[in-house]
């Protein structure tokens, strides 16, 4: 069964997404990451940025583009919906929704802000994954 965890009190979204797959590439895990196309086109903007001597190697795909065979083994992959992940080791859902296809993955992270909006989003998701029976983890992140 997917183990959820849920990431709460993040500050900024997109600088926390960037460190957590920093430590998960060092730990030679491979990840998804969905959500909608602006924020997986900031994320794509943001990995270029992140670290001025290191890369985080990962690939953007656009709502119905495949993986080309060369990029398979690539890391990270930002996409639209997981549904057809090259990898199903962890997930990391930046959308409002809970993701298409999120049960087939080892591990399911959500980061929320603290934002209201975000949150309250974050609630429902929660909800979400706790009437069908997932474990979930909090972990609160200190600003």
């Amino acid at each position: 069964m997917t183990r959820v965890s849920f990431h709460f009190n993040v500050p900024q979204r997109l600088v926390y997404a960037c460190r957590l797959l920093r430590k998960a590439t060092r730990q030679n895990a491979r990840i998804a990451v969905t959500g909608e196309a602006r924020q997986l086109a900031e994320l794509d903007r943001a990995l270029w940025s992140f670290e001025p001597t290191e890369f985080i190697p990962h690939v953007l795909l656009r709502d119905g583009q495949a993986l080309p065979e060369r990029l398979r083994d690539t890391p990270v992959c930002l996409m639209p919906t997981p549904v057809g992940a090259p990898h199903h080791d962890v997930l990391l859902n930046l959308g409002a929704q809970p993701p298409a296809g999120f049960e087939s993955f080892e591990r399911l992270i959500e980061i929320v802000s603290t934002d209201e909006a975000d949150r309250a989003a974050a609630r429902a998701r929660w909800k979400h994954y706790a009437a069908r029976g997932y474990a979930i983890d909090k972990h609160e992140v200190e600003a």
